[in-house]
C-alpha cells in the first residue's frame, strides 16, 4: 500500500502528457457581430397629453401655473426646461418638492401635472401631500 501511495503523483504528471500541463480541448472563443439598430424617431407631429396626478392633499398644486407655484411656496431653487416641459424644485429643511409643468395642449402655458418628494437629509420618499403642507408659505 506504501508503494502504491507513492505512485499516485506520478501517475498525476503522467497524466498531463509531455507539455507538464493538463491536456484540454480547445476553447473556441465565437464572436459575432450585432447588427446596428435604426430605431424609429419620435413622431414630430400631433400633441400627447400628459397624465395628471390626482393624489388628496395636492389641491392647488396640481393645475397651478409658475406663477401659483411661486406664491404658494417661494422662488424655486431649480427651474429646468426641456422642450415645453418644466420643473421646480423647492427645498426646506423638511423636504425636497419636484413640480413637473406640462401644456395642457399645444402652445398652452404649462401647468403642475406631476409631483415628488423626498427628505432633504437622505432622498428617502416622504409622503408628497406632507411635504406640500412643509413647505407652502404662509397666507
Amino acid at each position: 500500500m506504501k508503494y502504491f501511495l507513492a505512485l499516485i503523483p506520478a501517475l498525476a504528471v503522467a497524466a498531463c502528457g509531455p507539455s507538464g500541463k493538463l491536456a484540454s480541448a480547445p476553447n473556441p472563443v465565437r464572436v459575432t457581430t450585432v447588427p446596428a439598430t435604426n430605431p424609429a424617431a419620435p413622431p414630430t407631429t400631433g400633441f400627447r397629453a400628459a397624465r395628471v396626478m390626482n393624489l388628496p392633499g395636492l389641491e392647488g398644486v396640481i393645475g397651478a401655473d409658475t406663477a401659483g407655484l411661486q406664491r404658494q411656496f417661494g422662488k424655486p431653487r431649480l427651474d429646468v426646461w426641456e422642450a415645453d416641459a418644466r420643473k421646480l424644485q423647492f427645498s426646506g429643511d423638511a423636504c425636497v418638492l419636484d413640480i413637473y409643468l406640462y401644456p395642457p395642449s399645444p402652445g398652452a402655458a404649462p401647468r403642475a401635472t406631476y409631483v415628488d418628494s423626498r427628505r432633504a437629509s437622505d432622498g428617502q420618499d416622504v409622503d408628497r401631500a406632507a411635504c406640500v403642507r412643509a413647505l407652502r408659505k404662509a397666507d
